[in-house]
């Protein structure tokens, strides 16, 4: 088994002294920042939770407690993926994508699914997507599952077990998928999904149009959807022009039936990749709407640099990234997660939040934007989520913590930290990687 670098003392009580944590995630007051946006600190665990932080130094002797020194690595909270698909993931080695296009990854996954996605099949796979996502050091999940048809009752039920397995090691959460015409279409079916969704405590989803342009059909559908989630009291998580198309522009149409719906409860809208492709004064419209309807947006940078813009024989032109440094800007929570591991949709990922972290810092010029972009991967979706003792360092918090060897941001995301240590509640866990030849004899199909 493997737990790391740093050697965790078997006791009840110890500290990690002369570590370096992110300031944006230090919720108590006493505490400094330097100029690259880290407190320079010492932690006190004690029976599973967070006892004190406090300036590196400032510990009175009271007592001999064991230490680990750190030699100025940096400690983080277990971070939070916030858009995942487990019931996808690691089908790739039996349904590859034929062209690495959209299109391409939507049939294929579509034709796996109706031949393969048994119960036992996705929650395998679930389950050995969760002990990649453990290791790592993830503390939350959030995926979306294909509600459609008689895989509505599976996946859910699935889901299910999964969640309450794993109760204690990841918060799970998980969102209803489906194309958004079943609103309109199919009532009865629309009302299997919601109260499917509403029994499992789960999140309203749906994706709209991809490259259609929106029209009154998408608002009908819409006011649908806005309808049953509130009816249910239910939070909304959307997938949003997944698309280089100019006519993708449902994004504004969910901020308007937001608002018009004086909607409370949580919003997301994942992917938006047209919206950076909007000349800037539509861009800068759309964007307020989205701040004033109170909408978060999730960025899925590894996903859509794989299938947008994908041309045979051509270089891609575009990242396929939502404009998140103007949504932020504008005052919207952003945030950027994981999307699809080893599936048509994407055919790499791990379901590590450093890996999205490292990727998002260089595919969306993070780096010289102000110092707590790591909140997108912590605090902010940690608060969508309504996990408010996840993605954050605060005394009385559980001891679910990532030790690292790096010193500075660029050490962190210079190398994939495969040395990383994971405590959870304040315990060192196994953190060696699941084999992919667990799953082989689901592959043989």
């Amino acid at each position: 088994m493997t737990h790391g670098f740093a050697t965790i003392p078997d006791a009840p009580a110890y500290r990690l002294c002369d570590a370096r944590a992110p300031f944006a995630l230090i919720h108590q007051g006493g505490i400094a920042a330097d100029r690259e946006g880290f407190a320079h600190v010492d932690l006190t665990v004690s029976e599973g939770r967070i006892l004190s932080i406090v300036p590196h130094g400032g510990f009175t002797l009271d007592g001999d407690l064991p230490a680990v020194a750190l030699g100025g690595g940096i400690v983080l909270p277990r971070l939070i993926d916030i858009h995942t698909h487990l019931d996808k993931g690691h089908i790739w080695p039996r349904k590859p994508n034929p062209d690495g296009t959209f299109m391409g990854a939507l049939s294929a996954a579509g034709a796996d699914r109706e031949a393969h996605w048994s119960a036992d099949d996705v929650r395998r796979r679930m389950d050995f997507s969760l002990r990649c996502a453990f290791a790592h050091g993830t503390g939350a999940v959030r995926t979306h599952l294909d509600s459609i048809g008689p895989q509505t009752a599976i996946s859910w039920e699935v889901f299910a077990a999964v969640r309450a397995d794993w109760a204690g090691r990841i918060a799970l959460q998980a969102v209803s998928l489906f194309p958004l015409p079943v609103a309109l279409d199919d009532p009865e079916r629309f009302r299997e999904v919601v109260e499917t969704t509403a029994r499992h405590g789960g999140v309203l989803g749906g994706v709209t149009y991809v490259g259609e342009r929106p029209d009154g059909r998408t608002d009908a559908a819409l006011d649908r959807v806005f309808e049953a989630a509130a009816a249910h009291g239910l939070d909304l998580d959307f997938h949003v022009d997944e698309s280089d198309s100019g006519d993708a522009r449902t994004l504004e149409r969910i901020a308007d039936a937001a608002i018009r719906h004086r909607f409370g409860a949580k919003i997301v809208a994942g992917h938006c990749c047209s919206l950076a492709l909007m000349d800037d004064e539509d861009a800068r419209r759309v964007i307020a709407k989205v701040a004033e309807a109170r909408i978060a947006v999730v960025s899925l940078p590894m996903c859509n640099m794989y299938l947008q813009d994908r041309r045979q024989g051509r270089t891609p032109r575009w990242r396929g990234v939502a404009p998140l440094h103007e949504l932020a800007k504008a005052g919207v929570p952003v945030m950027v997660a994981s999307d699809n591991t080893r599936d048509p949709f994407y055919a790499y990922g791990d379901l590590d939040m450093l890996e999205v972290l490292r990727e998002a810092t260089r595919i969306l010029q993070l780096d010289h934007a102000g110092r707590d972009w790591i909140r997108a991967v912590a605090c902010t979706p940690a608060d969508i989520m309504h996990l408010d003792r996840h993605g954050r360092l605060e005394a009385g918090d559980a001891a679910d913590l990532v030790l690292t060897r790096a010193r500075s941001m660029s050490e962190l995301l210079a190398r994939p930290q495969g040395d990383r240590t994971v405590l959870v509640a304040g315990r060192p866990i196994d953190t060696t990687l699941p084999d992919y030849r667990e799953l082989d004899n689901l592959m043989r199909h």
